[in-house]
């Protein structure tokens, strides 16, 4: 397999994994896939072995195989996410401008001089941008928490909760109060009773969870606070959302389990547009925007990567996880804004330590490597697969859609 060494992003997308695929070609694809993904958490890869040499690489963070049936998602939302993927990618090398130009004459495919592929035939991009899914009828009934640290100026997740009417607390350090407090309704507000312990948001985590069980919540969610907005995927395209629908609906979905210890929204650069996906993927890691069951035995710990230590440690206890493909968080690149955890733990030697931390806590499952002159963590999620969802009793999923009230209307 030949790959141009001025590969991009768009280029990358082209890529796919055929069954004849050896081991290192798998692994070559995977080191592009991770690279454009460019998310510190989004480099949880994982590489099922499906015979000697062939491996199947599912992008959203579990092996191909952990998705459900389509039963499962009755009375949810309607989700379509067919196959728009190339069939196949080749690449052309042109020896002058002149062989570029008999190249578009022949095939009808305008190649700009910043193009770095081109579909044949012709595929027209289409315009989304103008629509966004409105409801008034549904918002979320758990609480929903943001922790956040250093970022009261950009405050992007109180932003998109605040655009679509999604009540929440932002759980902040008393040393910073003053500054949330000027921007964002005090009474939004909660103020931690310790500040500056250098555990990361761990304290915080733990403190969410209390405060939401004195308040008599079965479950709350918890958000990180560099989500830009919330969107639904439906028909291969994204769109945004203007109202707390896909809160309810994820929350409605998880509760008719016994057993799903954890839910949540998929980041959105991990949801491909063109990818044929399922509604949801099962029992793999959840990250950053989480409805969390509060009557777990467990509690955040460490201050690495706790949010897949939270999962392993649910998934090992045969509990399930639910990671939505139809609701995703736009969430921005993680070290890429000051504030948070950017400051405390990603420096120096942090990306190793954090790799290290997770693989003493789950030998069995995690390995590292080095990619990129970075270090990862690999997580093998196939050992869950068995972890089977428990119905509520005498629960019967409605057979009709349930749009929750939401209209793809003109912004």
């Amino acid at each position: 397999m030949h790959v141009a060494a001025d590969l991009t992003p768009e280029a990358i997308r082209g890529l796919r994994l055929a069954d004849n695929r050896t081991h290192d070609e798998a692994e070559w694809d995977l080191e592009l896939l991770s690279k454009e993904f460019g998310e510190l958490k989004a480099l949880d890869y994982d590489l099922a072995p499906t015979g000697f040499n062939q491996f199947e690489l599912d992008w959203h963070g579990a092996p191909n195989g952990a998705g459900v049936d389509s039963p499962e998602w009755s009375g949810m939302p309607e989700f379509e996410q067919p196959d728009r993927m190339p069939w196949r990618t080749v690449y052309v090398h042109f020896a002058d401008q002149a062989a570029l130009d008999k190249f578009a004459e022949a095939t009808g495919c305008k190649v700009g001089e910043s193009a770095k592929f081109v579909w044949y035939p012709h595929r027209a991009r289409e315009q989304h941008s103008h629509l966004n899914w409105t409801s008034a009828s549904a918002s979320p009934r758990y609480p929903v928490y943001i922790i956040s640290k250093g970022r009261w100026e950009k405050r992007l997740t109180a932003k998109a909760l605040d655009a679509i009417n999604v009540p929440y607390h932002i759980v902040v350090e008393p040393q910073e109060y003053e500054q949330y407090a000027a921007v964002i309704d005090p009474q939004k507000i909660l103020t931690l009773p310790f500040s500056n312990l250098g555990q990361g948001s761990i304290p915080a985590r733990n403190w969410v969870w209390e405060h939401s069980m004195q308040g008599g919540a079965a479950r709350h969610w918890i958000l990180d606070d560099n989500i830009r907005d919330f969107e639904r995927l439906h028909q291969n395209v994204k769109h945004k959302v203007a109202s707390g629908s896909i809160f309810a609906a994820a929350e409605d979905f998880t509760d008719r389990f016994q057993n799903v210890a954890l839910s949540g929204f998929q980041y959105r650069s991990m949801a491909k547009q063109n990818q044929e996906l399922e509604p949801f993927i099962k029992n793999t890691r959840v990250y950053s925007c989480i409805l969390i069951d509060n009557s777990l035995p467990f509690r955040w710990r460490g201050r690495y990567n706790e949010d897949t230590d939270l999962s392993l440690r649910c998934l090992k206890a045969s509990l399930c996880t639910v990671l939505f493909n139809a609701f995703l968080a736009f969430k921005e690149t993680t070290m890429t804004m000051k504030g948070g955890n950017t400051d405390e733990l990603y420096q120096g030697d942090g990306r190793k330590l954090m790799a290290e931390s997770l693989m003493a806590q789950h030998p069995d499952v995690v390995t590292i490597t080095e990619k990129f002159g970075r270090w990862q963590h690999q997580v093998d999620y196939r050992p869950f697969r068995a972890n089977k969802f428990i119905p509520q009793p005498e629960f019967e999923a409605p057979k009709e859609p349930n749009e929750y009230g939401m209209e793809l209307t003109a912004i």
